[in-house]
C-alpha cells in the first residue's frame, strides 16, 4: 500500500495486481497506516524494495495454489524475509559484489570536490557503516581510490572509520569498540578508556564515543544517511543531530517533473476552473433549495432559470473532468507507473514525505549536492504555510456571487 501523511491509503496491490478503488475502499477506508503497527512493513532501502518484490510475486504463486506447506500470507513473507536475511547473513550477495565491484559502484564524480571541500573547511568527517571492515575497505578503494590524486587513498577523506556499526543501536547503545590494528588481516583490539583516536578504524562503538572524540553533540553534528529510520530518525530523535538524508529517487522525480512542466500547467489550470465552477453550482443549488423552502414545489420562474444554470454547469464539469482525466493519469503514473512519486501520494504528500520532514532537516538525492552550496552555508527553511494563507482565486472577498454573470 502507498498512504498519505496522515496514513490513509491511497493505492493498494495485492501481490502484482492494484485494488480497483471500489475495492480499496471498502478493505482499507478505515485503517490508517502507523509505524508501530506490526501487521506493516515499511520499505525503508533498495533492498526492502526487492523484498517487496519478491514477495508480490510470491503472493501470486500462493494465490494460484503453487505454493505448498505455507499457510497464509504472513508465514509467506516471514519465509521470504528469512531467505533473504539468511542470503545476506551468509555473505553471498556481498560476494558476487566483491567479485566484480564496478559493475554494482554508481560513481559520482563530484563527491569527493564535495567531500575535500569540507575537510578544506575543518569540518571533520566520519564514515560510519553497518558493513564489516573488508567489504567497506574494498568497495572504497573501488569506489575512490582511482578518482584520487596519486599518493593519496579514501581514507585521507576521513578523520575517523567506524564499521560494524550496528546501526541503529550505534545511536542509543553502550556497544563496546574495537580498533582495526592490522588492516589487511582485520585484527581488532579493545578500545581502551582513553576513547577512539583521530584517523583510526574502528569495529562497533557508539555514537557517544564519536561526540566525545571532538567534544562536538547535538547540532553541532550533522548526520548523512539513506535510511530514514535506522540513520536519520535514530540520530535526531535521540542524540538531536542535525540529519540530511539522502534519497535517490529525487533525480529521477525531479526530471519527470520537470518533464510534465506544461502539463502540470495545464492540469492546474483546468482544477481552478473546475473548483470555481463547483463553488458556483454549490451556492445556486443552495439558493434552490431556499427557494423551494419558501415558495414550496410550485413553479417559480426565477428558480427555473437557476435550474437551467445548474444543467448547464453540470454539463460544463462533465467535459472539465474529461479533459482533466488524462493529465491526472499522466501525473500518478511519473517515475513509477505503478506507485507514482516517493513523495506524493494524489495531490497531498506521502507518507514517506511525512517521515522526512519530520526527522530530515535537509534531504538530497546524493552526498555531492553540497557542491550547490558551500560548507559555510546557514541552510533556512521557508517560512510554512497553513490553509488559510492560500489566495483562492475561485471566491470572491465576500463570498458572494455575481448571478447576473452566470
Amino acid at each position: 500500500v502507498k498512504a498519505n501523511r496522515f496514513g490513509y491509503v491511497m493505492q493498494a496491490y495485492h501481490g502484482t495486481q492494484r485494488l480497483k478503488f471500489d475495492k480499496q475502499r471498502r478493505r482499507y477506508s478505515r485503517t490508517v497506516i502507523e509505524f508501530r503497527n506490526p501487521r506493516f512493513v515499511f520499505l525503508n532501502t533498495l533492498f526492502s524494495l526487492s523484498e517487496a518484490c519478491m514477495f508480490a510475486q510470491m503472493v501470486d504463486k500462493l494465490d494460484a495454489g503453487e505454493i505448498k506447506d505455507i499457510v497464509g500470507y504472513e508465514e509467506l513473507y516471514r519465509t521470504v524475509h528469512q531467505a533473504l536475511d539468511e542470503s545476506h547473513a551468509e555473505g553471498v550477495l556481498k560476494e558476487e559484489i566483491l567479485a566484480e565491484p564496478e559493475a554494482f559502484i554508481d560513481r559520482d564524480p563530484d563527491i569527493i570536490q564535495a567531500l575535500l571541500d569540507q575537510k578544506q573547511a575543518d569540518k571533520k568527517l566520519v564514515l560510519i557503516t553497518n558493513s564489516d571492515w573488508t567489504y567497506t575497505k574494498r568497495i572504497m578503494e573501488a569506489g575512490f581510490d582511482p578518482e584520487l590524486p596519486e599518493g593519496t587513498t579514501w581514507r585521507d577523506l576521513f578523520d575517523l572509520v567506524i564499521v560494524s556499526a550496528r546501526k541503529p543501536s550505534f545511536f542509543d547503545g553502550s556497544n563496546a569498540g574495537f580498533e582495526v590494528v592490522e588492516e589487511e588481516q582485520g585484527l581488532l583490539s579493545p578500545v581502551g578508556i582513553q576513547g577512539l583516536e583521530e584517523g583510526r578504524v574502528y569495529v562497533g562503538g557508539n555514537a557517544r564515543m564519536v561526540e566525545e572524540l571532538w567534544g562536538f553533540s547535538g547540532e553541532q553534528i550533522l548526520y548523512v544517511g539513506d535510511h530514514i529510520y535506522a540513520d536519520v530518525q535514530a540520530s535526531k530523535s535521540l542524540l538531536r543531530w542535525r540529519t540530511a538524508l539522502v534519497l535517490r529517487e529525487r533525480e529521477g522525480e525531479i526530471r519527470a517533473l520537470s518533464g510534465f512542466r506544461a502539463e502540470q500547467a495545464e492540469l492546474t489550470s483546468l482544477m481552478l476552473k473546475k473548483e470555481e465552477l463547483e463553488s458556483t453550482f454549490d451556492r445556486i443549488r443552495m439558493l434552490v433549495r431556499r427557494g423551494e423552502a419558501v415558495s414550496g414545489k410550485g413553479k417559480d420562474p426565477k428558480l427555473e432559470k437557476f435550474i437551467v444554470k445548474l444543467n448547464r454547469i453540470r454539463s460544463e464539469l462533465s467535459a472539465l473532468d474529461k479533459k482533466i482525466g488524462p493529465y491526472a493519469k499522466a501525473y500518478g503514473e511519473l517515475l513509477n507507473p505503478n506507485w507514482g512519486l516517493v513523495l506524493r501520494a494524489g495531490n497531498d504528500k506521502s507518507l514517506l514525505a511525512r517521515q522526512v520532514e519530520n526527522f530530515a532537516d535537509i534531504y538530497m538525492s546524493r552526498v555531492s549536492n553540497f557542491l550547490y552550496s558551500t560548507p559555510y552555508a546557514y541552510l533556512r527553511s521557508k517560512r510554512s504555510t497553513l490553509p488559510h494563507d492560500r489566495e483562492d482565486a475561485s471566491l470572491s472577498e465576500t463570498g458572494v456571487i455575481d448571478l447576473d454573470t452566470l
